[in-house]
C-alpha cells in the first residue's frame, strides 16, 4: 500500500506541478494563460489523463486515511505533522474548485477558460479566490513534504538538494504572481460590457440554479470528508481501547531500559511511546532501514512482509534475528539491540551513508601525531595549548580533505584519516600519498603563523598503511561514531609511533606504493618489526615528507 500511495502521490504532484507552470504563464499575459490551458486540458481531460487523475485522487485520499488510522503512536516529527495537517486541509480547499470546473465540464459541458475562472474568483467570489491561492500553497507544500521523505534517502539527493529547493520555492511563487497578474488583467477587461457579454455567456458561465446545485455538491463533499475523518478517529479510539484490554508486551534493551506497549504496536512505536530515542527518517515506511534491531530473545516473531523482507535482503541480514523496528509488531516479550544509534539519522543526512550496517572494504589509513604536545601543555596555559592543538588538527584535516580523504577520529593531538571509502584501491593509495606533502606544507605554514608563540617549530609523525578493514558504527546509547577496525589501522598506528625512533616524518608501507603503482626507487627502506606480528613489515622512510614523497 505504501508503494501505491507513493505512485498516486506522484501523479497528483505532477498534476499540481503542471497547474503551477500554467499559472506562471500569467506573468506573460492572459493569452499565454489560455494557450497553456489548451495543453493542460489535452493532458488531463483526455481519457488517459482523466482516468489516472481520478484513480490517483481516490486512492491517495483513502490511503491517507488508512495511514492516519494505522499509526498508533503520538510521536510525530515536525515534517510529519506538517505533511499530515497540509494533507487534511486539501479536500475542503479543493471542493469548490473541483465542482466549479471539472464537474461543470463533465455534467454541463461548460468549457471554462482562465478568463471565466479568474472573473469568478476575482470579481464574483473573491473569498473563493483567496481560497484558491491558499490551495495552491497547501497542495504544493504537502507534495513537497511527501517527495522529500522519499528522495532524501537517495544517494543523489545531496548533490541536487539545492536545485530541488529552488524549484520547490520558485515555482509556487511564480504561479501566484501569474495568478495575481491574470486576475488583475481580467478585472480590467471586465469593465467593458461587450467583453462581459462574450466571456460570461451561458455556455461558459454558471446560472443561478447551477450555482445552487454546485453549492449543494460542495457541501455534500465537505460532509463526506469530515465524516470520513471522524470515522477514522473513532476507529483509532476503538482500536486503542481494544488493544489495551487485550494485553501488552515488553521490550527490553541491553542497558536495562524497558518499554511496555499494548499488543499491536511496533517496536518503534512502543519505544517512542516511553521516549526511548531511535534513528528513523522515513516515518515508519520501511525505506531508510535506520531503525533496524537485532532480536536477542528466543521467541517466535511474526514473519516480515514483502517490503521489510526486500529491505533485509538488500542489507544481507537474516530476518530471524535482524528486523526493522518500524515493521516488527511482537506478540511476545522480547529483548532487542538497536544496530544504529539515534544520532545516526543526522549523520545519514550529512554524509549520505546508506550502508550503516558494518561492511568490509579496502582502504588506506593514515595516523598523524603532533610531537611533544605533552611538553607544550606543561609550559603553556590550557587555553593556549588547546588553541595550538586545534590549529594543528585543522591544518592536518585540511590537507587530508584536499587530497580526497576523510578525517575520522581525533585522538588528543592525533588524527586518524582514511582514504578509499568511495574509490578503488589504486586511487585510495594515490590520494593517501598525495596527502603527505600537503600535510607537511600546511604544518610549515602553521609554524610560520605561530613563530612568535612557539619556542620551536611543531613536528609531526605519520604512519601510513593499507588493506581491508571493517567500516561501521560503534556506539553507546546516543554516543557513537562511524569508524574502521582492522589490522591495517593497527599497523598504521604502530608505524606512526616508530617515526620517533627513526627520526623521520613518515613511515609508509611498501604495500601502499605497490597498490598505487608508484616506484620506490631512491626512497630508503627498512623492515619494521611490530609487536604481535611474526613477520616484519617492509616500509619506506620519508625523512622529509615535502621532498621525499612522490608527486602524482
Amino acid at each position: 500500500m505504501r508503494s501505491v500511495r507513493l505512485a498516486t502521490g506522484l501523479v497528483l504532484f505532477v498534476y499540481v506541478g503542471t497547474h503551477l507552470l500554467n499559472h506562471a504563464l500569467g506573468n506573460i499575459s492572459l493569452a499565454g494563460l489560455e494557450r497553456g490551458l489548451l495543453i493542460q486540458k489535452f493532458i488531463w481531460q483526455g481519457w488517459p489523463g482523466t482516468g489516472a487523475l481520478y484513480v490517483a485522487l481516490t486512492a491517495h485520499f483513502l490511503l491517507g486515511l488508512w495511514s492516519l488510522y494505522e499509526r498508533r503512536t503520538s510521536h510525530w516529527t515536525p515534517g510529519e505533522v506538517a505533511q499530515l495537517m497540509l494533507g487534511l486541509c486539501i479536500p475542503p480547499l479543493l471542493a469548490n474548485h473541483v465542482v466549479d470546473t471539472r464537474i461543470a465540464f463533465v455534467e454541463l459541458g461548460q468549457n471554462k477558460g482562465y478568463a471565466q475562472v479568474l472573473y469568478s474568483l476575482g470579481v464574483t467570489s473573491p473569498f473563493f479566490g483567496w481560497m484558491q491561492v491558499l490551495l495552491l500553497v497547501v497542495a504544493w507544500s504537502h507534495g513537497c513534504c511527501g517527495i522529500g521523505f522519499w528522495v532524501r534517502i537517495k544517494r543523489w539527493f545531496g548533490r541536487w538538494r539545492s536545485a530541488l529547493l529552488c524549484v520547490a520555492v520558485l515555482l509556487p511563487v511564480l504561479a501566484l504572481l501569474g495568478y495575481m497578474q491574470g486576475r488583475r488583467e481580467v478585472i480590467a477587461l471586465a469593465q467593458d460590457a461587450g467583453w462581459r457579454a462574450v466571456a460570461l455567456r451561458a455556455a461558459v458561465a454558471d446560472t443561478s440554479m447551477q450555482n445552487h446545485w454546485f453549492a449543494d455538491l460542495r457541501n455534500d463533499f465537505l460532509l463526506f470528508d469530515g465524516g470520513a475523518l471522524l470515522l477514522v478517529l473513532t476507529a483509532k479510539l476503538s482500536r486503542a481501547l481494544r488493544e489495551r484490554s487485550a494485553g501488552r508486551f515488553r521490550i527490553a534493551y541491553p542497558d536495562g531500559r524497558k518499554a511496555y506497549a499494548p499488543a499491536g504496536f511496533s517496536v518503534l512505536e512502543a519505544s517512542r511511546l516511553v521516549r526511548i530515542p531511535y534513528a528513523s527518517m522515513c516515518g515508519g515506511r520501511a525505506r531508510c532501514t535506520l531503525c533496524r534491531v537485532r532480536v536477542v530473545s528466543d521467541v517466535p516473531l511474526p514473519p516480515p512482509d514483502r517490503s521489510e523482507q526486500r529491505v533485509l535482503e538488500r542489507l544481507g541480514a537474516d530476518s530471524r534475528s535482524v528486523r526493522l523496528a518500524c515493521q516488527l509488531r511482537p506478540t511476545h516479550d522480547l529483548a532487542v539491540w538497536p544496530l544504529v544509534q539515534p544520532k545516526a539519522a543526522s549523520a545519514f543526512i550529512g554524509r549520505r551513508q546508506l550502508s550503516l550496517m558494518p561492511y568490509e572494504r579496502f582502504g588506506a589509513f593514515m595516523f598523524i601525531d603532533m610531537r611533544e604536545s605533552t611538553r607544550l601543555a606543561a609550559i603553556r596555559l590550557p587555553f593556549d595549548s588547546i588553541f595550538i592543538v586545534s590549529r594543528f588538527i585543522a591544518a592536518v584535516c585540511s590537507a587530508v580533505v584536499q587530497a580526497g580523504g576523510q578525517p575520522n577520529q581525533f585522538l588528543g593531538d592525533a588524527v586518524l584519516a582514511y582514504f578509499g571509502l568511495d574509490t578503488d584501491p589504486l586511487d585510495a593509495c594515490r590520494q593517501a600519498l598525495a596527502a603527505l606533502p600537503l600535510v607537511a606544507r600546511n604544518i610549515d605554514a602553521l609554524n610560520t603563523v605561530l613563530e612568535q608563540q612557539l619556542d620551536k617549530p611543531i613536528r609531526f609523525g605519520i604512519g601510513l598503511h593499507c588493506g581491508r578493514a571493517v567500516f561501521g558504527e560503534i556506539s553507546f546509547r546516543e554516543h557513537g561514531t562511524f569508524t574502521a577496525l582492522g589490522d591495517p589501522l593497527n599497523v598504521a598506528s604502530r608505524l606512526q609511533q616508530l617515526t620517533r625512533e627513526h627520526d623521520c616524518e613518515a613511515l609508509v608501507s611498501d604495500e601502499v606504493f605497490r597498490r598505487a603503482g608508484i616506484s620506490t626507487d631512491g626512497i630508503p627502506s627498512l623492515e619494521a618489526r611490530l609487536g604481535g606480528r611474526d613477520a616484519p613489515v617492509p616500509v619506506r622512510v620519508l625523512r622529509n615528507a615535502r621532498q621525499d614523497s612522490c608527486t602524482l
